[in-house]
C-alpha cells in the first residue's frame, strides 16, 4: 500500500512534527553548496531503486544538517519562540546506528541537546538544558517502537518518499553530486499532477554504500530546496556499544515510564463523540486530508465550542479570509502546503493548491 493513502504526504513533506522534538541549531548554510560533479558510471532509475533496497547496513554514524524554508507568514504566535525558529532555518544532529535494536540521535543547540537512545529494550531521552531523562524498557515481544513521524535522516526519509511511489509519480536520474566526501547518485521523484505544489524531491544516494546521503524537497517554481536534510560527515564503521548507553549527569531527574501508559497517556481523552473524525481525499501527490473539528458555533455532536486559546485566536484572525460556493474560512499557505480552516468546522490541508482544497471543501 502506498504511504500516500495511509500517511498523508503531509507528514513528511512539511515538518511540522518536529516542533515537539527538535532543537534550533547554528549549522552553516554552506555545508549545503555544491561541489563539483563527480564522474560515475551510468545508472538507470530502476537500478537505483534496486541498490536503495538491497544495501546491507551494518553500522553508521554521522552529523545531519536539516533546513527548512517553507514561505510561512510572519503570524502572530508563529513569528516568534520555539516553533517558529523549527518551522525556518538550519538545524544539526548527531546520529548513531548500530543493528536494528542499537540507535541514538542527538537534537544539537547552541543552548544544549536532546539525546533520543535505544540499546535493547532500554529506551532513554534525556534534555540537557532541564537535566531530565525518561526511562522505557520495551516488551520482550512487539517492542519495535513506533516509528517517528518526522525523518531523522536521510535514509528515513527516502524509505517514506519511496514508499509512496505509484503512478501519479515519474521516477528519473538527475546530475552526480558530493554529499560529505561521498561520490553520489541523485534520484529525482516528480508528481506528475499539476494541482501538487512539490516540483521534485531528489535523493543523493552514495555510490559505492548505496546509503541515502542528502534528501531535498523543492517547491513548484522554485530551484532552491523548501527543506533538506543531508550528512556533513558520515562514517560506516559500526559505532561502539559505549555510544548506546546512558550514563546519567550529577542531579538528573529519571522518570520510569510504562510500556501500557506512554507518553502523552496522563491527559484526559475526549469522548469517542467528540475526537476530530478524520478522513482522506484523493490519492498520490494530491492527497488531502480533512477533520471536523466542530464549527464556531458548536463543537463535535452539536456542542458548544470552546473558545480557543487567545495566541491560537491571534493566529486565526492573522490568517487571511477567503470564500467561494464551498463556503468561507481561512487560509494558510507555504511553499509546500495548503491549509483551510472553514467556518463550519473543518480543516482541510495537503501539499496542493488552495484551489484543491477549495474543489475538496466544496465536494
Amino acid at each position: 500500500m502506498s504511504v500516500l493513502k495511509s500517511r498523508p504526504v503531509l507528514r513528511w513533506l512539511v515538518p511540522v512534527t518536529a516542533a515537539a522534538t527538535v532543537i534550533g541549531g547554528g549549522a552553516a548554510l554552506g555545508t549545503f553548496a555544491a561541489q563539483a560533479e563527480p564522474s560515475l558510471p551510468p545508472r538507470t532509475a530502476a537500478e537505483l531503486l534496486v541498490d536503495l533496497q538491497t544495501s546491507r547496513l551494518e553500522g553508521l554514524s554521522g552529523t545531519v544538517v536539516q533546513r527548512a524554508d517553507l514561505g510561512l507568514p510572519p503570524l502572530a504566535g508563529l513569528a516568534g519562540g520555539e516553533l517558529g525558529s523549527l518551522l525556518t532555518g538550519t538545524h544539526t544532529l548527531r546520529v548513531w546506528h548500530s543493528g536494528p535494536d542499537r540507535q541514538r540521535i542527538a537534537l544539537l543547540d547552541t543552548l544544549g541537546e536532546k539525546d533520543i537512545i535505544r540499546n535493547g529494550r532500554d529506551v532513554w531521552t534525556w534534555d540537557s538544558r532541564t537535566n531530565t531523562a525518561t526511562h522505557r524498557t520495551l516488551p520482550i515481544e512487539g517492542g519495535e517502537p513506533a516509528a517517528p513521524e518526522l525523518p531523522a535522516t536521510p535514509q528515513q526519509a527516502a524509505d517514506q518518499a519511496l514508499a509512496a511511489i505509484d503512478p501519479s509519480t515519474e521516477v528519473s536520474v538527475g546530475r552526480s553530486a558530493t554529499v560529505a566526501g561521498r561520490d553520489a547518485y541523485e534520484l529525482v521523484l516528480a508528481p506528475r499532477d499539476a494541482a501538487s505544489l512539490v516540483h521534485q524531491v531528489r535523493i543523493a544516494i552514495d555510490a559505492r554504500a548505496h546509503v541515502p546521503l542528502r534528501f531535498e524537497v523543492f517547491a513548484d517554481g522554485s530551484d532552491q530546496p523548501a527543506f533538506e536534510m543531508a550528512f556533513t560527515q558520515v562514517d560506516y564503521a559500526r559505532p561502539a556499544a559505549d555510544q548506546f548507553t546512558f550514563n546519567p549527569p550529577p542531579g538528573v531527574k529519571i522518570t520510569e515510564e510504562s510500556v501500557e501508559r506512554p507518553a502523552g497517556a496522563h491527559r484526559a481523552e475526549r469522548p469517542a463523540g467528540e475526537r476530530p473524525q478524520v478522513r482522506t481525499v484523493g490519492e498520490g501527490w494530491t492527497t488531502v486530508v480533512v477533520a471536523r473539528l466542530g464549527g464556531a458555533a458548536t463543537g463535535g455532536a452539536g456542542k458548544p465550542a470552546e473558545a480557543p486559546p487567545a495566541e491560537v485566536a491571534g493566529v486565526l484572525d492573522a490568517l487571511p479570509k477567503v470564500s467561494g460556493d464551498w463556503g468561507s474560512g481561512r487560509l494558510l499557505t507555504g511553499k509546500l502546503f495548503s491549509a483551510l480552516l472553514t467556518d463550519d468546522g473543518r480543516l482541510l490541508a495537503g501539499a496542493v493548491t488552495p484551489e484543491r482544497l477549495y474543489e475538496v471543501a466544496k465536494g
